[in-house]
């Protein structure tokens, strides 16, 4: 398959270990077993998460485990133990599944993990979030390659219509596991899968329609993400682990597409989080800053505040240990004396002395 070819020559992975999340579904056990007729040499292994959560998942990762043995795949599976939420279910066992994932990478030193999100995963990803109100950054979707708690998520089959790989399969006279929940109703992206028939005969409106509409919308985002590590590199001052500061006249004068990535990103670096804070906590961010009598905000994490012609945003201590002495400080400075002279909130004082 070309387009797997050229992702893999695109990002210079020829010899790189990669882990493939492989449920028995027919996406990613097609794309696992893709990847190795392509690539024999190259080494990969398949991780199956079993959630526990339906009374049949023990057996469909014993399944994938068999179809690896055949193919000479080294395989692993990962169990979700402890009790299971009764609400959110969806929401949590994906985030319990990319935790399971990313843990096993780190371990074993694997830094890429191949997705097999496709043309109708892209598009159903859009409607989604253009139900939820997104902006460009939500509208643009999926990614061919991000990064998740160091780990790169390669996603080589975003333009690949899903039933290449059910021929695949039939073709190697192969199973797969249909899951269940893909037919209830009950959750966002199913609601989606089942309405992109009817948009498509309704408006002529195809998932490939929106996969290109999703590829300008990517590039316009590159664009503005390029911009922002430019000015982040070039006119923010990052405080250890602790902040980042800059002029507040400079932050009003850009573009809102500017600020509203440049604060998100961060907020989510200083705050250590997973992803930004939601696009509408950092359009109400913006409103109060650009307001004369806001002085301070607090947002993932994070204290946003303004003092002495600087917007700070410094990292939030919620259990507030007495602060430390002004000794302590006199004492930080000498290790330090590049700071001597220089204005630091006590806020930003206090966090830098933790950090130690």
């Amino acid at each position: 398959m070309q387009i797997v070819k050229d992702f893999v020559i695109k990002y210079n992975l020829e010899r790189t270990p990669l882990a493939f999340a492989v449920s028995g579904g027919a996406d990613s056990l097609a794309a696992v077993l893709i990847f190795h007729d392509l690539f024999p040499k190259l080494p990969i292994v398949a991780l199956t998460v079993d959630h526990g959560l339906r009374p049949t998942s023990n057996q469909e990762a014993l399944f994938v485990a068999d179809v690896m043995k055949k193919y000479g795949i080294e395989h692993h599976i990962l169990y979700w133990g402890g009790e299971k939420p009764v609400s959110g279910i969806e929401e949590k066992a994906r985030e319990a599944r990319y935790n399971l994932l990313f843990n096993w990478c780190h371990e074993h030193s694997i830094y890429h993990l191949v997705l097999a999100h496709h043309l109708f995963d892209q598009a159903e990803t859009f409607l989604m979030r253009l139900q939820r109100g997104t902006g460009i950054y939500g509208l643009a979707a999926m990614s061919e390659i991000s990064v998740r708690d160091g780990i790169s998520l390669l996603r080589p089959f975003l333009n690949v219509h899903p039933r290449l790989f059910k021929d695949f399969l039939i073709a190697h006279h192969l199973q797969w596991v249909e899951d269940e929940s893909n037919q209830c109703s009950d959750f966002l992206r199913v609601k989606m899968r089942k309405f992109l028939p009817l948009l498509e005969k309704e408006t002529g409106i195809t998932p490939e329609k929106i996969a290109y509409v999703v590829r300008n919308l990517q590039n316009t985002k590159s664009f503005i993400e390029d911009t922002a590590r430019h000015i982040i590199q070039t006119k923010i001052h990052q405080w250890g682990k602790s902040g980042f500061s800059f002029d507040f006249t400079e932050f009003l004068s850009w573009h809102p597409e500017l600020k509203f990535y440049i604060l998100g990103s961060l907020i989510k670096n200083i705050g250590e989080l997973s992803y930004s804070p939601e696009a509408e906590s950092i359009l109400s961010l913006i409103q109060q800053l650009e307001q004369k009598n806001c002085e301070k905000m607090t947002l993932g994490g994070c204290v946003i505040l303004k003092a002495n012609l600087k917007l700070w945003i410094v990292k939030e201590y919620r259990q507030n240990a007495s602060f430390a002495s002004h000794c302590s400080w006199d004492d930080y400075i000498k290790k330090n004396p590049i700071f001597r002279g220089i204005y630091i909130p006590s806020l930003l004082k206090e966090a830098l002395l933790k950090e130690k």
